[in-house]
């Protein structure tokens, strides 16, 4: 049967054949249906052509015989896989005609990186290309991966130094926390933590929430307790008053925590209360309600000249008085205050006296030379205190009376100067029995009978025969009277 069909009028789809892959096409009687123009079936039916040179069985052999027919320099022969013969190829590298003398040419691979890959200046060589990377940049594969700018030396060397310190800083700093918190909490043990922590009407606060407030701009008093600060603390930002002593004794470390306990639970209107403390600091940190006007002190004695008439005067006697009255006789545990002058007793905004530091007061102590400013002013210590150095009531007493006569007279009690008040009023009421002299000219003017009184209970407190003082109790009913006769004029 002949093939050779290009003499013969195209009238069958018989007269056509076609090279096909012959798993891809599978003879169908509707294809000799269609129509038989040229490029209208549209087609494309994939070839594969596996052949071999077949005059030699091997590569080997057919080096050996004329007619070989890879003949470029730079072709490469390979045996046949479909039988026997060979077949040639251009080396890797190479493209072109093999089968003629220097037909396989060196590919220029930089001009086509789309095939082949370099991320770095790419040499072509004959037979392959190298990619390397710019002078002062690195890659670990310029073939795959893009070059970075090398690290100058002096550069190295100074990012391992701050490397390295860096690392220093961190561990230091590390081992600082770790310290801090290890001291925290020994100094939480130590000022009685488990102990308070126990208690419901105590706060205890963290050292961090202290650290908040501890600012030069919010300290509103010092002296020799150390310094008190102004700020808002906890979840309600309640206001407070921040005391931050200077010193403990370590002898008294172990009452503190009895002292916090008794304080909580004194809770009286003439009395600043202790919201919490703060155990994390070797020196524990008190947080008192916040007491806006000031001290008595402040008012009686700085320079504000705040006009006090004696119905102010008289209802802070009365009521400071009240709150030590308290401390003396209505508490689980007698409370002695032991400090009590003018700068101990603070007035909110409507002069309401509440008494401050007391109890932890007498804990809190640096060293001798603050002895006199922390546990006593010697202005207002009784006498037999300072040769006994026994504190009882009736030491409270007698300083209670020392600021009784200060209210009334606007003068600063001294313990130093011969003409002092204490002196002058000795001597005045001796003489005459009043103190008309010495009162304030805003006070002389009112009842003559209730300023007689008054002189006469500050005579009784500050008797040197302590069997011969009153009791506080007293002292407060009896003021509370003269409030009582006053208000009813």
């Amino acid at each position: 049967m002949s093939y050779d069909n290009t003499d013969k009028v195209n009238f069958s789809p018989c007269d056509y054949a076609f090279v096909a892959e012959k798993k891809h096409y599978t003879f169908n009687t509707t294809d000799l249906k269609r129509a038989l123009r040229q490029n209208t079936w549209g087609w494309e039916m994939p070839v594969v052509l596996d052949w071999a040179i077949r005059d030699s069985p091997t590569c080997k052999e057919a080096r050996k015989k004329e007619g070989y027919a890879c003949i470029s320099s730079n072709s490469l022969c390979l045996n046949s896989t479909n039988g026997p013969g060979y077949i040639c190829n251009c080396r890797r590298g190479y493209e072109g005609n093999l089968y003629i003398v220097d037909g396989c040419t060196d590919i220029n691979e930089c001009e086509h990186l789309d095939h082949y890959s370099c991320k770095g200046v790419c040499t072509n060589r004959q037979g392959s290309y190298e990619c390397t990377c710019p002078k002062h940049t690195h890659s670990a594969d310029p073939y795959k991966e893009v070059c970075s700018p090398n690290f100058p030396t002096n550069a190295k060397i100074i990012v391992g130094a701050i490397g390295g310190l860096l690392v220093m800083v961190i561990m230091v700093f590390f081992w600082l926390l770790i310290e801090e918190k290890r001291k925290m909490k020994e100094h939480f043990e130590k000022n009685g933590g488990p102990t308070l922590e126990k208690l419901n009407n105590i706060k205890l606060f963290k050292k961090e929430d202290i650290r908040k407030i501890q600012k030069s701009s919010n300290i509103i008093g010092s002296g020799g307790f150390g310094k008190v600060y102004k700020g808002c603390i906890g979840d309600n930002n309640e206001l407070v008053a921040v005391k931050e002593p200077i010193n403990v004794n370590s002898a008294n470390k172990g009452q503190f925590a009895n002292e916090i306990i008794i304080q909580s639970r004194v809770i009286h209107r003439n009395i600043v209360k202790l919201v919490g403390c703060c155990l994390q600091v070797e020196v524990p940190i008190l947080v008192y309600e916040f007491v806006p006007n000031g001290s008595l002190h402040d008012i009686l004695h700085n320079g504000s000249r705040m006009h006090l008439d004696m119905c102010k005067c008289l209802k802070i006697a009365a009521e400071s008085a009240e709150g030590l009255a308290y401390m003396h006789s209505k508490t689980t545990t007698t409370i002695l205050h032991g400090d009590v002058k003018p700068a101990n007793i603070l007035l909110n905004d409507e002069f309401t006296p509440k008494i401050s530091d007391f109890g932890i007061s007498r804990l809190i102590v640096t060293d001798m030379q603050h002895t006199g400013n922390v546990i006593g002013d010697m202005s207002y210590m009784d006498p037999v205190l300072l040769q006994t150095g026994l504190l009882t009531k009736k030491s409270d007493v007698y300083s209670f009376g020392v600021v009784l006569l200060e209210l009334i007279t606007r003068k600063k009690a001294s313990h130093s100067d011969k003409n002092s008040l204490l002196r002058n009023f000795l001597d005045a009421y001796t003489k005459d029995k009043s103190v008309i002299e010495l009162v304030d000219k805003e006070l002389a003017e009112v009842d003559r009978e209730i300023l007689d009184n008054l002189g006469e209970m500050i005579m009784q407190c500050l008797n040197l025969d302590v069997n011969q003082r009153p009791e506080m109790t007293d002292v407060a009913e009896r003021l509370r009277d003269m409030v009582k006769r006053f208000n009813a004029q």
